[in-house]
């Protein structure tokens, strides 16, 4: 017959000693995570480098997934979760607008845990350059109707009617899609506004005749009266078919937004870092030269898409009209930047100008993490005026070449 007495004494200090030990292991697992948390957020960030002269990167990441706070991805009661294990896992923080607010540099990114679904949320820097850090919860979006499924890539306009919108990819699997088929899906532009980036509201998608819509950005000032849009129509949730470049449109109300007509101003071409597709990229910046554009573009290799980035300029009171392109791409993945969930990418949908002039561009890497590189207006607008323009043929490139170096022979006389 068991004693179950003895066996009782027994068993108590053994159960009181391994509360004792994971306990500790507990402790010392979570002091271990905030210290290497908080190493992180306070890394101190430098220039990489001399650059190009353009603009200047820099040797560390703003954002990555590790830089989610422990709360979002951590269970810290010992009584629920004894071994100290992410509970909600964090697989990348990136495509992030811009914008500045309350005199800090803030960007609305992407974060996307590993259930492949994407959300919002604010991180903010005092220098623009290091020491970002997560506000305390994700942006809370408001739903239509109908439902989103994963929501993303949000450009910030803060428009001259006072509000703050933000304007992003929403995405639902396609109706038409076949059961054997998970990955058919329909894009379009979700729009919502805020005054304080913690509240916002839904208005409704986008309207537009095109059968998928992506990378659609909010002019900063009315045209006529009109909220003025730059689009990207597209045939296919991938695929550009048609579509595929910079498109430009009005509407008369953002609480719900109509585009009959979409012009391309900037259109895709043939053997150029911009034949696949191309998109706008952040909110354009006006100058006394006219308007700068960032934009990315998108061509097929053997390893699949590379996406670049590149630089235009329109005109101050024509929008429509393109006054310089510099050839090629202005930024394009680099060492480390080029390794990531998606491979050989850099996208950027937000950017911001100091009153000083300077520059901050945000840019993420391969799906997957945040950089900044640093300009100013005065070289970004000598870069567009001054850099020759694609000739679309390689006889015109060495001629291009040819001019640089005769001019520079005759400043040798």
């Amino acid at each position: 017959m068991v004693d179950w007495f003895k066996l009782n004494q027994i068993i108590q200090p053994n159960k009181l000693q391994t509360t004792y030990i994971m306990k500790n292991e507990f402790e010392k697992r979570l002091k271990q995570l905030e210290e290497a948390y908080y190493q992180l957020i306070n890394k101190p960030n430098e220039i990489a480098g001399l650059g190009n002269g353009v603009f200047d990167r820099y040797k560390n990441p703003v954002l990555t997934a590790a830089h989610t706070p422990l709360f979002w991805r951590y269970d810290v009661n010992p009584s629920t979760n004894p071994y100290l294990m992410e509970r909600f896992g964090i697989n990348a923080a990136f495509n992030a607008g811009a914008i500045k607010f309350n005199d800090k540099y803030v960007m609305v990114v992407r974060v996307e845990g590993t259930d492949r679904k994407s959300f919002f949320a604010v991180a903010e820097s005092a220098d623009g350059i290091s020491n970002f850090t997560f506000w305390e919860y994700p942006i809370d979006m408001p739903e239509t109707d109908e439902p989103d499924t994963n929501v993303y890539d949000m450009r910030l306009t803060a428009h001259e009617d006072g509000w703050i919108y933000g304007l992003f990819c929403t995405e639902r699997r396609d109706p038409e899609a076949p059961a054997y088929d998970q990955s058919m899906a329909v894009a379009a532009c979700g729009i919502a506004r805020t005054k304080d980036l913690i509240k916002w509201e839904r208005l409704p998608d986008l309207v537009t005749k095109s059968p998928q819509q992506r990378n659609v950005v909010l002019h900063p000032e009315f045209v006529n009266g009109l909220y003025a849009l730059y689009t990207r129509p597209q045939d296919g949730f991938i695929s550009a078919g048609k579509g595929g470049g910079i498109g430009f449109g009005f509407t008369e109300s953002m609480e719900k937004a109509v585009v009959d007509l979409e012009t391309i101003i900037d259109n895709k071409n043939y053997h150029t870092v911009y034949e696949a597709k191309n998109g706008q990229g952040p909110t354009p910046i006006k100058t006394d030269k006219g308007w700068l554009h960032l934009a990315h573009g998108v061509r097929n290799t053997a390893a699949g898409l590379r996406y670049v980035l590149y630089l235009f300029m329109t005109d101050l009171h024509d929008l429509t009209k393109v006054l310089y392109k510099p050839a090629g791409y202005f930024l394009a993945p680099e060492g480390a930047e080029r390794v990531g969930d998606v491979s050989n990418v850099v996208f950027c949908n937000g950017w911001i100008k100091d009153d000083d002039g300077t520059v901050y561009i945000y840019y993420a890497s391969s799906d997957t993490r945040m950089h900044v590189a640093t300009s100013t207006v005065n070289k970004l607008v000598d870069y567009v005026m001054n850099t020759p323009a694609d000739g679309l043929r390689s006889a015109l490139s060495v001629k291009s070449i040819y001019r640089i170096i005769d001019g520079n022979k005759s400043q040798l006389k």
